[in-house]
């Protein structure tokens, strides 16, 4: 018998694939549209979004809508849960929080949203923390807060090539003030408040990497940590940076490398490198 609450998360956790199943994960997909219709996130390949933003294709990106969440709440009620966790990218960067409150609001059993305030493997490891509290026998509080707390012990340090991608999507929040028109730095940024904020520019993009792989060290320190590397086609990269990772940081549990998805990937720019530090609970 699986655990009675369920939880649900959304497309941009970005998880390795097979994850969120072997952990009894729902995952609602966001929109996305290449210069066409909109469409769920997973039809769209990583490649596909590259070469539409290589090309200026316009890429937009949506949030579900409230009755995909609505949908995915039901199913967990019809497979016997008695509540739902229902874990979602920051709310200050979608509106995918907000629509998963009008769904919770008519849902068959009570629906528990939380603001992860991150986005990406951030979230993703949040989602995994609730989830290993659900299959502990947590109520639905427990399992919240689970989730809670992991996301906020955990770090998201991003660098990317150009922060032209985030300033067209409207993303790059206190960024633009601090970089102002300088966008032939290489940025790193972070994620505080819910929003992707400016960390330091340096003059090139190894130095940058370096400087990424430091602070990641620096922030592990000696906790036992899960560690996140993502990247937007720059695989060599991120198997790399992650393998100096696991050799520097001296309590690494869990090391999980992947792509983000192409709704990230529009607003980030090919090139982008991203880790997260999660502390474990």
């Amino acid at each position: 018998m699986g655990s009675a609450v369920a939880v649900v998360t959304d497309s941009t956790a970005y998880l390795p694939p097979g994850l969120a199943e072997r952990h009894g994960l729902t995952v609602v997909p966001l929109q996305i549209s290449l210069g066409g219709a909109m469409r769920d996130e997973g039809d769209i390949s990583g490649d596909e979004a590259v070469r539409a933003l290589r090309d200026r294709r316009p890429v937009r990106t949506s949030r579900p809508s409230p009755g995909r969440f609505a949908q995915a709440y039901e199913s967990a009620a019809e497979a016997g849960a008695d509540a739902v966790v229902s874990v979602h990218l920051s709310a200050a960067m979608s509106g995918t929080l907000a629509a998963a409150r009008l769904a919770a609001a008519d849902a068959p059993v009570p629906v528990s949203v939380v603001d992860s305030g991150t986005i990406g493997m951030g979230l993703g490891l949040a989602a995994l923390s609730a989830a290993a509290a659900a299959m502990a026998g947590g109520d639905a509080e427990t399992v919240a807060r689970a989730a809670a707390r992991r996301a906020g012990m955990s770090r998201s340090l991003l660098y990317v090539d150009t922060l032209e991608h985030l300033r067209r999507g409207g993303r790059i929040g206190a960024a633009g003030a601090l970089f102002g028109s300088a966008l032939m730095v290489k940025p790193l940024l972070d994620i505080a408040g819910g929003r992707i904020v400016p960390l330091e520019k340096v003059r090139t993009s190894a130095r940058a990497l370096a400087r990424l792989e430091e602070i990641a060290v620096e922030q592990a320190g000696s906790r036992r940590v899960d560690l996140g590397v993502q990247h937007l086609a720059a695989a060599s990269r991120a198997d790399a940076l992650a393998a100096r990772l696991r050799d520097r940081i001296p309590h690494v549990e869990d090391v999980y490398v992947g792509e983000v998805g192409p709704v990230i990937g529009a607003h980030v720019g090919p090139g982008m490198l991203g880790v997260v530090i999660a502390p474990q609970l």
